[in-house]
């Protein structure tokens, strides 16, 4: 592909991105893999050069931009070399009009901005939100220390962890093949140690999702006890079953829930676990560096909807929790209604839970938690909770 031919590469995909945010369809990078499986003549250079181009366009642009040439002009202004490919030949995009209209370069859209600042999420850390995220991994403690990995680097105070350089084939390494290893950001482990899972002890991943956390709470049990993983998507939950296998973990059990029936088929874990660990569906706001493109996807109803969501699945849990257990809500939002706002709540209905405060390696404290954010504590960004029920 020539350097013209790669910017229209990228229009196109952008093209296709903004449809999807619109509608809610597929992620970008679901988007980008189908395109380049259509263009076998794509080398891997072509490819990496489009993404990087896509990405770099979707980073700078807080609202959605009405088209993919939108986007990518957005670039070109503030490089000549992009703009001077814009040149009209043969497979490269049309020459730039004088009326042509780019996309709004910030941070996110407007309201989201106001609603961040709002929930004390300073100036000086928006642009973070937005930065590449780092690649770390958690190492398995059910299997073998695997072997040193080069250029990887540990992670203060987190002994499990390790940040390997950008662009890591992960999936290629031995370690990831034989489950010694799993991908997981830093923040994604902190928060996961406020369940204080130990051995023999009975948890409730509520809704696991693939079961990144379920697999860390596997770990720090030492395989004994019981934890179920449960979810009410069943194609997300049905990825723990083999990833379990190959890290072995073998005390995870899997349940697909009903939405909106769930307490029915968790009648037998009424009031007996020891701990409930959410990790509730979210507006993502944290997860800004992996998925940039989720800012144009968000709107004031679906977060509103979100809250409400989070309301449930916390009445949902706290019903697991046996006298003296713990709750543990989780989201990866910096959104306060999403957060703190939904404990205090919470509490507020349930005068006789208490908080009890959390000692994790990074952090600040913020209202009835702890929050963790890009430019503070160089994770994605999560607000996490422990709750206790009265004996």
């Amino acid at each position: 592909m020539t350097p013209s031919a790669r910017i229209q590469a990228a229009i196109e995909l952008l093209d296709a991105i903004v449809v999807a945010a619109r509608d809610q369809g597929a992620a970008a990078d679901t988007l980008i893999a189908r395109y380049f499986a259509e263009r076998r003549y794509a080398g891997s250079k072509d490819r990496r050069a489009v993404r990087e181009l896509v990405y770099a366009a979707i980073r700078q642009l807080g609202d959605r931009p009405k088209s993919g040439r939108a986007a990518m002009l957005a670039l070109a202004q503030a490089d000549p070399d992009i703009a001077a490919l814009f040149d009209g030949s043969a497979h490269a995009p049309a020459a730039i009009g004088a009326s042509e209209t780019a996309g709004k370069i910030g941070t996110a859209p407007d309201w989201i901005v106001a609603k961040l600042l709002d929930s004390g999420i300073g100036e000086e850390e928006l642009p973070a939100l937005i930065d590449r995220a780092p690649l770390d991994v958690r190492i398995n403690r059910l299997k073998p220390a695997p072997e040193p990995i080069e250029g990887a680097e540990p992670i203060a105070a987190l002994p499990d962890a390790l940040r390997l350089p950008s662009g890591t084939n992960v999936e290629a390494l031995e370690a990831a093949k034989d489950g010694a290893i799993e991908v997981q950001d830093a923040g994604s482990q902190i928060v996961t140690m406020a369940a204080k899972a130990a051995p023999d002890m009975r948890i409730v991943d509520l809704c696991a999702g693939a079961g990144g956390k379920t697999l860390a709470l596997a770990a720090a049990m030492d395989n004994r006890g019981v934890l179920l993983a449960t979810d009410t998507d069943r194609n997300r939950l049905s990825r723990l079953a083999p990833r379990a296998a190959r890290a072995g973990a073998t005390i995870i059990e899997t349940r697909l829930l009903n939405p909106t029936r769930e307490a029915e088929a968790l009648e037998d874990w009424q009031g007996n676990s020891d701990c409930v660990l959410i990790d509730a569906p979210c507006s993502g706001t944290g997860t800004w560096r992996r998925n940039p493109e989720a800012r144009w996807r968000l709107t004031p109803d679906r977060i509103e909807r979100l809250v409400a969501t989070q309301a449930h699945v916390l009445e949902i849990g706290a019903n697991l929790v046996k006298p003296g257990g713990a709750l543990i809500y989780i989201v990866c939002s910096l959104l306060d209604n999403e957060g703190a706002g939904q404990v205090a709540h919470f509490l507020g209905e349930h005068p006789e839970w208490s908080v009890d405060q959390l000692d994790l390696p990074a952090g600040r404290t913020h209202g009835p938690g702890i929050r963790l954010t890009p430019a503070h504590d160089d994770t994605d960004g999560f607000f996490v909770a422990r709750l206790k029920r009265p004996c």
